[in-house]
């Protein structure tokens, strides 16, 4: 049983929340954007004392297996629409760089015979606050971190020298090089 699923969503001032039961979709707008949820037909959303109510049909294996996986994506949404998702990627290597070409693309060095080009949707914006990091911003979180997952693919870092790009919070555990003749 879910128990994530049984607590409340809050609705912070600037957003708001549609349900309609019928197509059992949810849409939530806010001062970022706006985002629309289709959720299970096991399922039954409301909006009361600014608050979004998650609740169950019935009680069945099915219905408690995606109550609380429903309620975090509700949850993700109202916080993405209201403040946004980012995600750090930090670049490590000699002459390796990273340069925006305005708010959705992005071009890198990684040390191969030509730049990389990456260009992304209208609603993930990029941002290089030094030639060694770069920001991905949303309010799809899923978006977000496909996106900085796609990124990082592009040149993963390698476990001898740690070259390559890496999210800002990872940690690289480096190996021990091959020892010469003793």
């Amino acid at each position: 049983m879910s128990r994530i699923g049984n607590k409340h969503i809050d609705i912070p001032a600037g957003v708001t929340v549609n349900v309609d039961d019928a197509n059992s979709t949810i849409t939530v707008s806010g001062k970022l954007g706006a985002l629309t949820q289709k959720y299970h037909k096991l399922l039954a959303a409301k909006v009361e004392n600014n608050q979004i109510i998650l609740s169950k049909k019935e009680d069945t294996k099915t219905a408690n297996m995606v109550h609380g996986t429903y309620r975090s994506l509700l949850n993700d949404m109202v916080l993405g629409v209201s403040e946004g998702f980012s995600k750090g990627l930090v670049i490590n290597g000699v002459g390796y760089s990273a340069a925006t070409n305005g708010d959705h693309q992005i071009t890198m060095k990684l040390g191969f015979s030509h730049p990389v080009v990456y260009k992304a949707d209208d609603d993930i914006k990029f941002t290089c606050p030094t030639a060694t990091e770069i920001k991905v911003f949303g309010i799809n979180k899923t978006k977000v971190g496909q996106v900085a997952a796609d990124i990082r693919s592009k040149k993963p870092v390698e476990p001898y020298h740690a070259h390559g790009i890496r999210y800002s919070d990872e940690v690289v555990v480096r190996k021990e090089g091959k020892t010469g003749k003793k």
